[in-house]
């Protein structure tokens, strides 16, 4: 028996995140490589706008070439920290979700400590109602308080770890159950 044709290939995992933004993006994402690889995971980078010389805009090509390795992935690390304000990145949520859709594992790092309504009271002048209900004040807006980190749909469908290296290593395990359980199906 041949040993090389009975290792499976390393699971992949793609980089959501507002990472792309960074000044630094090149030098944070060999690094975010590296922990990945230390953890025995496969890196699929965020899309730049660099892949091909197509008659698509460069917003098209990121989207598509983003979608494409989201579709290729067997698990979304995603960077959910607070991103120009109160909640995650919009681009990184959406790709959180479609990874989700797709029956894809997400484990989110960088999530600020405490519930999102504590945030939110701390950064905006809020008001509890007559019914208990947690909202903005001068516009009456409710902010969801469920002691959750992140809104419901989010937390409700990932999992959350508070650090880099915690979520690295949830994610393997993760994909470790799934390949197991797979291997044991008839």
């Amino acid at each position: 028996m041949n040993e090389a044709l009975d290792i499976a290939p390393r699971p992949r995992v793609y980089l959501a995140g507002p990472d792309v933004f960074r000044p630094d993006a090149r030098e944070h994402f060999v690094r975010l490589k590296a922990a990945c690889e230390a953890a025995g995971l496969a890196v699929l980078l965020p899309a730049d706008g660099n892949e091909d010389q197509s008659t698509q805009t460069p917003e098209m090509q990121i989207y598509e070439a983003n979608m494409q390795r989201l579709r290729g992935a067997d698990g979304v690390l995603a960077n959910l920290a607070s991103f120009r304000g109160l909640e995650p990145d919009s681009g990184t949520v959406f790709e959180v979700g479609a990874a989700v859709a797709l029956g894809i594992p997400a484990v989110a790092y960088g999530v600020p400590e405490g519930s999102y309504a504590g945030r939110v009271r701390a950064a905006l002048p809020c008001e509890v109602d007559a019914n208990g209900v947690l909202r903005e004040t001068g516009t009456g807006i409710a902010v969801e308080d469920f002691g959750q980190p992140l809104n419901l749909m989010l937390a409700c469908s990932i999992h959350v770890e508070p650090t880099l290296e915690a979520a690295l290593k949830k994610m393997a395990g993760l994909l470790a159950a799934r390949r197991a359980q797979e291997a044991g199906k008839p």
